[in-house]
């Protein structure tokens, strides 16, 4: 018996030796640069996670936040174009209430700026931000539970492992060659490259009018069509803006915000028209609420891409209805530096009022 409690000891023992080892070794190595900023960094293309990090090692001044219709900007391109030193934590599928509890932490930790791709569908309902399944709190305020679920997780430990195998001068290129394709999520060598494309990207390839029309014709097939409104409800969604945004932008007065309205496809509003337009009077309410509310704020300024015909009529620019390509990337940089198309407080609503008349004329091209 004295032998079986022995063994059951020194088991015990083993197992907690093994999990402090690679408390330890996460803790060392630290792979989120939580602790310290790293010389020898990787990143992941898991935005919820990877923001934790970023927010804490990376100089900045500026926060960049979107879905994933912001996701491929590089941060490069954005300081380039705005003069600025930036951090890019758009999450794609990301709500208000993220989105929200992100910026607060960027603003804590120095960003003085926040540049906001608004989109409309970010303030449908969602979980509350303390029992939200997808982001962890807890590791962005870095509290105990926190830094206990980081340093005692087994996948952290299997990042912190690679992450020192590929630090061995005769490893390192072969195995940041082989880390995109094997079970690692910290595979980046560069933060720039954070959800961007590659450089030799075929833009034709992915954005095109076949694809969008496409895309269109699949979205208001009548099968799938009630999916358009799903999740919006107008009062809901006008107190998650106030709660979520504006809410944000009134605890932080000294920070100045520049929001825009992203340049969808005329399509999304049109198969709105066609199939669900209930559901295109949420939108185009909502949106006159959050333009009428965001211009009288000293502290923001509101851009609308959304009536820029040459731009949102050429189908050529999207992958579906809403999401555009590298090249209107640049476009949107290159409208915030300039201002061209900021939202006048005095008539807040005149953009909004192009697009809908846009939207009420436009006619499908048949394939």
């Amino acid at each position: 018996m004295r032998g079986a409690f022995t063994h059951l000891a020194r088991l015990l023992l083993a197992s907690i030796v093994c999990v402090l080892g690679a408390a330890a070794l996460t803790y060392a190595v630290d792979p989120l640069q939580l602790f310290r900023p790293s010389r020898l960094a990787f990143y992941s293309d898991d935005t919820r996670m990877q923001n934790a990090g970023l927010i804490r090692s990376q100089s900045f001044d500026t926060a960049f936040m979107g879905t994933s219709l912001a996701i491929h900007f590089r941060q490069s391109d954005i300081d380039r174009a705005l003069g600025v030193r930036s951090l890019k934590l758009a999450m794609t599928g990301s709500n208000s209430r993220q989105q929200g509890f992100v910026l607060e932490q960027a603003i804590g930790r120095g960003a003085r700026r926040v540049i906001w791709a608004m989109d409309d569908f970010i303030f449908i309902d969602a979980a509350d931000i303390e029992a939200d399944p997808y982001l962890s709190v807890d590791l962005y305020r870095g509290t105990a539970k926190g830094i206990a679920s980081y340093l005692f997780s087994a996948a952290m430990a299997k990042e912190s492992m690679f992450a020192l195998l590929r630090s061995v001068p005769p490893l390192r290129q072969p195995l940041t060659r082989a880390a995109p394709f094997l079970p690692v999520k910290f595979a980046l060598p560069d933060v720039n490259d954070i959800y961007a494309l590659p450089r030799d990207f075929d833009v034709a390839r992915d954005y095109n009018a076949k694809k969008t029309l496409a895309a269109f014709s699949y979205i208001t097939n009548p099968t799938r069509s009630r999916f358009l409104g799903e999740g919006y409800n107008y009062e809901a969604m006008v107190r998650q803006f106030e709660r979520d945004a504006l809410g944000l932008i009134a605890r932080h007065p000294d920070v100045t915000f520049d929001v825009y309205f992203p340049p969808y496809s005329i399509l999304q509003f049109v198969a709105m028209r066609e199939a669900s337009p209930a559901t295109l009077k949420i939108v185009t309410d909502l949106t006159a609420v959050i333009a009428q509310r965001l211009t009288q704020l000293p502290n923001v300024r509101l851009h609308d891409f959304r009536a820029i015909k040459e731009v949102t009529h050429d189908l050529d620019n999207y992958s579906d209805v809403i999401h555009h390509s590298p090249v209107v990337d640049a476009k949107v940089l290159s409208w915030l530096a300039s201002e061209k198309y900021r939202v006048d407080p005095k008539q807040p609503t005149a953009s909004l009022e192009q697009l809908k008349a846009q939207v009420e004329a436009y006619r499908v091209p048949q394939p």
